[in-house]
């Protein structure tokens, strides 16, 4: 196959068909949108999940309007809608052409009303609402020769200026959508096609910046205003993006809303590659067999049944030079708000955090209706985010009898979303103590410099410790501190915590891992690493403290583990403490065959 140019950043599908790039056909989101008995449908995915993309497709299929040029607007006789003004020749060859005459007859018939607030993201309201006026301003522009004759009346002419001319009033912005609807369907004698993209992204940017209650109320006002009791006028609505804020928020008394979160089956194939689709792209680029490191990268994603493929990344490791797997979904969002939240928790849920990175699931109630103003007070919230957001899978697991709250097995999706996680560890002990010391302990602990380690970890230890609580199960405080600073080293080793190896259950072990393969190295090291803690009262010695924590690992056997994935050269630590005092020693094994 002559290879086509990838889409990189291109997110207009009549670009993306005329330049011939290549195109994951998902033409088929038309035919269930038209299925769907609802008026209004509200879809929220990830970000960079193919939401813009499918929202210009559903534009140029439904659109009666040519695209018009700003020198010459049109007149009322050559703006009817009919077949000569349609794009059909964009979708002459993708599915929605077999799915039926009842789709295609949709096809060119309806007035577009098309809105993308993806790039409202400004750090102050000021900014914020200029944009928002401009956003409207331009949608007006596109359909202003209804400026043109006798279908406005000499009062809605004024109006339609002000807006196009940014003198309008904040009322007037909020009713500027149902305006516009109203206009289209006298002139077109046609109900008339809502689409907005990313509807959320100014209220994601309102909550990070403070101004979260004069974006939810404009949004509010603006969105009911155009969807709510338009039935005559609006054909379909549809709404993209990251959250299903709650109704009370934004979309109160919208009786004829259907909302499809990535919980539901409705739509689970349509943003995002699937699985056979990934592999028909690593076919064409003659890359299948990158298959299993492709997979343990950017899949994992659960929308409904389906399983889930990051769209934005695959393209991105497919048009790489190098075609190297590497985090290229994280780079281009805006964690700001995970970061904030994940790092100002309490050790309750930092200690869940440390558990997701290991690759142990967790089990959360999930609220699918989101209040943001909320969610650093409401841990159902949280995750519910973090898993609408794209930083977390889920597994539906039981329903509560009580509370009705529905409640999922949780994890985290890749290696991608996993590096995320691990770069806020990073950041959250890296204000505290620094990289320079992180990078000196756990290189020493890789190359087996138990003393350079001990030393680093008291410095650790000095610094950290004032801001943990020692009072309840020290021993708990220590493993889940060295836990943590083990994140560092989690793209090359193995974390594992409280498993069952031998005939007990290890503290820690780390296992040298294969990046590549997802294997093990075989020639490296290994390490289980036993934590003791000498309380006052105990009256218990350092050695003798070392010396119990050492023979629990050998009369445990919890190498055990370690030997099944063929690890040959074993070190076994005891970290003994007594308060902040800290004391690393170590036992080497080293297995030969035969």
């Amino acid at each position: 196959m002559d290879k086509k140019q990838l889409p990189i950043g291109k997110s207009d599908f009549k670009q993306v068909i005329e330049n011939n790039y290549y195109y994951v056909d998902k033409s088929l989101f038309i035919k269930e949108v038209i299925d769907k008995s609802d008026s209004i449908l509200l879809i929220p995915r990830p970000r960079r999940f193919g939401k813009t993309l499918n929202v210009s497709m559903l534009k140029y299929f439904y659109d009666c309007c040519p695209e018009i040029s700003p020198t010459s607007p049109p007149s009322r006789e050559n703006k009817q809608p009919g077949p000569g003004n349609t794009y059909k020749n964009l979708f002459s060859s993708l599915a929605i052409q077999g799915a039926g005459q009842q789709y295609l007859d949709k096809m060119g018939k309806y007035p577009v009303i098309f809105l993308s607030f993806r790039s409202i993201k400004e750090l102050h309201w000021e900014s914020c609402w200029d944009k928002i006026k401009q956003l409207i301003q331009d949608e007006y522009l596109k359909h202003d020769y209804l400026l043109d004759g006798q279908t406005l009346k000499a009062q809605e002419k004024t109006y339609f200026k002000k807006i196009i001319n940014l003198e309008g009033s904040k009322g007037d912005y909020e009713n500027s959508l149902e305006k516009l609807l109203i206009f289209l369907n006298r002139y077109y004698g046609q109900r008339a096609v809502i689409l907005i993209d990313e509807y959320d992204a100014p209220v994601h940017a309102g909550f990070s910046y403070g101004y979260y209650e004069e974006i939810i109320n404009f949004i509010r006002n603006f969105l009911c205003g155009g969807l709510k009791d338009t039935d005559q006028y609006l054909e379909k609505g549809v709404l993209t993006g990251i959250l299903r804020i709650a109704k009370e928020s934004i979309f109160s008394g919208l009786n004829n809303l259907g909302v499809f979160t990535l919980l539901e089956e409705e739509f689970d194939d349509k943003f995002g590659f699937t699985e056979k689709e990934v592999e028909a792209l690593l076919a064409d680029f003659q890359l299948l067999d990158r298959y299993s490191e492709v997979q343990r990268w950017y899949n994992g994603y659960r929308f409904g049944e389906q399983v889930i493929y990051n769209p934005w990344s695959i393209i991105n490791f497919l048009g790489s030079k190098a075609k190297d797997c590497k985090p290229y979904w994280i780079n281009t969002s805006d964690n700001q708000v995970v970061e904030s939240l994940l790092s100002n928790s309490g050790k309750e849920l930092k200690k869940e955090l440390e558990q997701l990175i290991r690759g142990e699931p967790i089990e959360k109630a999930i609220e699918q209706n989101i209040l943001l103003k909320y969610i650093d007070t409401r841990e159902d919230l949280l995750w519910s985010f973090l898993l609408m957001g794209g930083y977390l899978k889920q597994t539906p697991l039981k329903r509560d009898e009580i509370t009705g709250k529905m409640y999922y097995t949780l994890l985290i999706p890749n290696m991608e979303v996993r590096i995320t996680y691990v770069q806020i560890i990073d950041r959250y002990f890296s204000t505290k103590i620094g990289s320079e010391k992180l990078e000196i302990m756990l290189k020493a602990l890789i190359e087996g410099d138990v003393i350079l380690f001990e030393k680093m970890l008291r410095k650790v230890v000095l610094a950290v410790f004032s801001y943990h609580d020692f009072s309840g199960e020290p021993e708990k405080v220590y493993h889940a501190l060295v836990t943590g600073l083990l994140v560092w080293i989690s793209n090359t080793h193995e974390i594992k915590s409280n498993r069952e190896s031998g005939y007990g259950r290890y503290d820690i072990m780390i296992i040298p891992r294969d990046p590549r393969a997802g294997g093990t190295i075989k020639g490296q090291t290994g390490y289980v690493i036993e934590f003791k803690a000498i309380a006052p009262e105990d009256n218990e010695t350092v050695p003798e403290a070392v010396e119990a924590a050492l023979q629990q690992i050998e009369e445990k056997k919890y190498e055990t583990e370690l030997i099944d994935r063929g690890i040959e050269k074993i070190k076994k630590l005891a970290i003994v403490f007594s308060g902040k005092e800290v004391y690393v020693r170590e036992k080497t094994a080293v297995l030969t065959s035969g």
